[in-house]
């Protein structure tokens, strides 16, 4: 069987597989690379950024290496074995489900008004710190974690493994959580982990894009969406949050962004989709997730058609 079904049937398998399982409570195989990847930032640290630029060698790598070792024992498999391989590699780094529940924990939460159950939630869900949040900002919080994480937590991953198989699967998860783990700006790791953040600034470059234009095919405001990308994307600090936020805040007819607060350091954003949207409320996060999820098949249509077409224009090349 072609690289290209094998691709098409085993990351439909692992969506699927995500849809009806989620992540595990314990012994995810994300959680073990974050384990590995603080041990090796444990020998490796110093404010030094040559010490990041090894340790994201080694990480990505090695994360990688995982994969093509894994596609190379099945290569002479059954096509069965290859699929299957690709699903659970699939269903390994997309996290659109569970994204999803806690968004709707915490949504149920508000809808109660048990502001305090909310705040204790919303960590899982997003770095910001949520005693400093009431519970619009909260909701909005929540939405804008929602349209960030559907492009770093699944489609991403799509796209890069339509690009390269299960090492692209493998290692572009790795890369985005290496920069959860030291692409932040703290002290320790402003220099530390300035090369995981810029590769994941390069990585994340085109899932964003399909991303936001996913969200403006299949969000209820086409014209909206893609009115707000086009003139707020620009205005966002991050170079992919900013498509993919303003094209869900458009879609979705609110406003993102403002004043946000991060482990005490406060930031002061340009607002998304200011001019027509509206503040956003709790219903808006089930609206966000439903369009999450839209985003998702569209996304994973887009890079199975990528490939096919990709693997056919290679044979035409052949045959010339």
């Amino acid at each position: 069987m072609r690289a290209d079904r094998v691709f098409a049937y085993g990351a439909t398998a692992g969506l699927i597989g995500d849809r009806i399982l989620g992540d595990p409570r314990r012994g995810h195989p994300v959680a073990a690379f974050g384990r590995a990847a603080a041990a090796v930032e444990r020998t490796l640290w110093r404010d030094d950024r040559a010490r990041g630029v090894l340790h994201t060698a080694l990480c990505v790598g090695g994360a990688a290496a995982v994969g093509a070792l894994g596609a190379r024992a099945v290569r002479s498999r059954p096509a069965a074995a290859r699929i299957a391989l690709t699903a659970a590699a699939t269903w390994a780094v997309v996290g659109g489900t569970s994204l999803g529940r806690e968004a709707r924990a915490i949504g149920g939460a508000l809808a109660a008004g048990d502001v305090e159950v909310a705040r204790e939630r919303l960590p899982h869900l997003c770095g910001r710190d949520p005693q400093a949040l009431d519970g619009q900002q909260m909701a909005r919080a929540v939405v804008e974690s929602v349209a960030e994480n559907t492009s770093d937590a699944v489609v991403g991953a799509l796209v890069w493994g339509a690009v390269g198989g299960v090492p692209g699967l493998l290692a572009f998860r790795a890369v985005n959580t290496l920069d959860a783990m030291v692409g932040h700006r703290s002290p320790r790791h402003l220099r530390y982990g300035w090369a995981s953040a810029r590769l994941d600034d390069l990585a994340g470059w085109p899932g964003a894009r399909l991303t936001a234009l996913a969200a403006v095919l299949a969000g209820p405001d086409r014209r909206g969406a893609a009115r707000a990308w086009r003139a707020d994307a620009a205005a966002h600090p991050s170079p992919n949050a900013g498509p993919v936020e303003a094209s869900f805040a458009g879609a979705l007819g609110v406003r993102l962004g403002g004043t946000l607060a991060y482990g005490g350091r406060v930031e002061h954003r340009a607002v998304l989709n200011g001019g027509t949207g509206r503040p956003v409320e709790v219903g808006d996060i089930d609206r966000a997730v439903r369009l999450s999820r839209q985003v998702t098949w569209l996304a994973l249509g887009a890079c199975v058609a990528a490939r096919t077409l990709a693997a056919a224009a290679r044979g035409r090349g052949g045959r010339a």
